[in-house]
């Protein structure tokens, strides 16, 4: 049972760290919760509670930022509420897009504010500065995602060897 228990920790926090590129996937929450499997797998592997409380806490907050980063790159750079919803809109559609393959992630947002701020009646400059907002937004976002879920995956490494020695 502990074998299982292990095997399905760390394929969560691998599971994580794929959903910091998928959006289909909650990155930061899934990482966590094979670091509190793997923390209630067996005493040996246990895990300071304040340490998983601080963890758990900044996995929340990445997950939040994450959804709300594209817009707010996107207002940051001039844009509408168009802007915004086309960016969060352009990010499903980007996912379920499957003949762009990833680079429908990478694409949609970016697309999804253009044709949002062109919608509003924004200038093409306005719109691309814009669309250029909501893809630095989602890349943050991004970026934040995969470094937690890193320090997880390393965090239950650690508690794994010392659990073994």
């Amino acid at each position: 049972m502990e074998l299982f228990l292990l095997i399905l920790a760390f394929l969560l926090i691998f599971l994580g760290i794929a959903g910091a590129i998928l959006p289909v996937l909650p990155g930061p929450p899934v990482a966590y919760a094979g670091l509190l499997v793997l923390h209630f797998t067996a005493p040996e592997y246990a895990i300071s509670i304040a340490f998983l409380i601080v963890l758990g806490v900044i996995s929340l907050v990445i997950t939040l930022l994450d959804y709300i980063m594209p817009a707010m790159g996107t207002k940051y750079f001039g844009g509408s509420k168009y802007g915004s919803w086309g960016s969060t809109i352009g990010l499903v559609v980007g996912v379920f897009t499957s003949w762009l393959g990833p680079w429908g992630i990478l694409i949609g947002p970016f697309l999804g504010a253009l044709i949002g701020e062109l919608i509003y009646g924004q200038t093409a400059e306005n719109a691309l500065k814009s669309a250029v907002g909501s893809f630095l937004g989602f890349l943050g976002g991004t970026f934040m995602k995969l470094m937690i879920g890193i320090i997880i995956l390393f965090v239950a490494i650690f508690y794994l060897i010392k659990g073994l020695l």
